[in-house]
């Protein structure tokens, strides 16, 4: 014990194997426990560090995803305004077809009235001279 004693004093001790150490036992076991818990933590964190690249690269594909929605919306939009547009012009054309077209009908009903004016003064006119005879 007084060898053990000096040797403490020196910086010297006996580990459970009774193998000389510069460290106290309970230090010595402190420091590996430490080690460990590093090592765990070291490791935890990595896989953290994997986990959160993960999530980086699924953010990223639906962030690229959404873009993708988004352009494909804007084009459908800018397709629908043009659709519109056209009918617009379409039916612009129609009315104004439609409006040449009432009035060629009044020319014509003009032009048969006038036509069936002439036609009864003619049938006026051959009646008298069928009675004149």
């Amino acid at each position: 014990a007084m060898a053990q004693a000096a040797l403490g004093a020196a910086g010297l001790h006996f580990d459970e194997l009774n193998k000389l150490r510069v460290l106290e036992p309970e230090v010595a076991a402190q420091t590996v426990q430490l080690r460990e818990e590093c090592r765990a933590f070291v490791d935890k964190t990595a896989e953290f560090q994997k986990i959160v690249g993960s999530l980086t690269e699924v953010v990223d594909q639906l962030a690229k995803a959404a873009e993708s929605e988004k352009m494909k919306a804007i084009g459908a939009r800018n397709l629908l305004k043009s659709i519109a547009k056209q009918r617009e012009a379409q039916e612009q054309q129609l009315q104004a077809l439609i409006a040449e077209k009432k009035m060629q009908l009044e020319r014509y009903r003009i032009e048969y009235e006038t036509l069936c004016k002439t036609e009864a003064d003619q049938n006026e006119f051959i009646d008298q001279f069928i009675f004149q005879k």
